[in-house]
């Protein structure tokens, strides 16, 4: 069994979260998700969602995955020292790390994405190449994994991410089994991107 410690934020995408949280939950054996945020309590996505989080607290000898959801509210994050340093130390511990959507930028900015490939949403890769220019951002993908960190595309990417990392821990009929259930048609291939136009 493995925490799920999701990072959440005002103004947090709603599906960014709880599409990876459908996937992960189907596996209750094997994950448990927690929501933390940086002083806890209730957290509204930008769809006006609460979630009741706790808060975020020094990392221990439990092996956990991290997963950092996108929104609008990571514009003002991206310039909040302490919510990044805070943010750095649990990334440091995490055996894997998942970001949807604009949550890469975030990672980007604790310099752990640096000389690594990642992408993020492609509405807003202006922004990302601006912010952390030692990224290497790659365009055209639905997912990208370099090492232990996968980053997914925008909002919806974040689900097909989730089953691929289900698929490399416990095999591709895993993740094709979950996604029967959940009823949803599972991109497989990350190099799949119909949203980042020609290119």
């Amino acid at each position: 069994m493995k925490d799920v410690i999701t990072v959440l934020y005002d103004d947090f995408e709603t599906l960014d979260v709880f599409g990876p949280v459908e996937v992960l939950g189907t596996l209750p054996d094997r994950f448990n998700t927690v929501f933390t945020s940086l002083n806890g309590g209730i957290i509204k996505s930008s769809q006006n969602v609460p979630v009741l989080t706790v808060p975020f607290e020094e990392p221990d000898a439990r092996t956990y995955i991290l997963l950092i959801p996108g929104g609008i509210g990571t514009r003002l994050l991206v310039k909040d020292g302490v919510f990044i340093d805070n943010l750095r130390r649990l990334a440091d511990h995490a055996e894997f790390i998942l970001t949807v959507c604009t949550g890469s930028i975030l990672l980007s900015k604790t310099g752990m994405l640096d000389g690594k490939q990642a992408t993020s949403n492609k509405r807003v890769f202006s922004w990302t190449g601006m912010e952390s220019p030692a990224v290497n951002w790659v365009k055209k993908a639905r997912w990208v994994k370099d090492g232990n960190i996968y980053t997914s595309s925008g909002v919806s990417a974040g689900i097909d991410m989730a089953l691929g990392f289900v698929a490399d821990q416990f095999g591709r009929d895993t993740a094709l089994q979950i996604a029967q259930t959940i009823e949803y048609e599972w991109h497989e291939d990350p190099t799949w991107d119909p949203f980042a136009g020609p290119g």
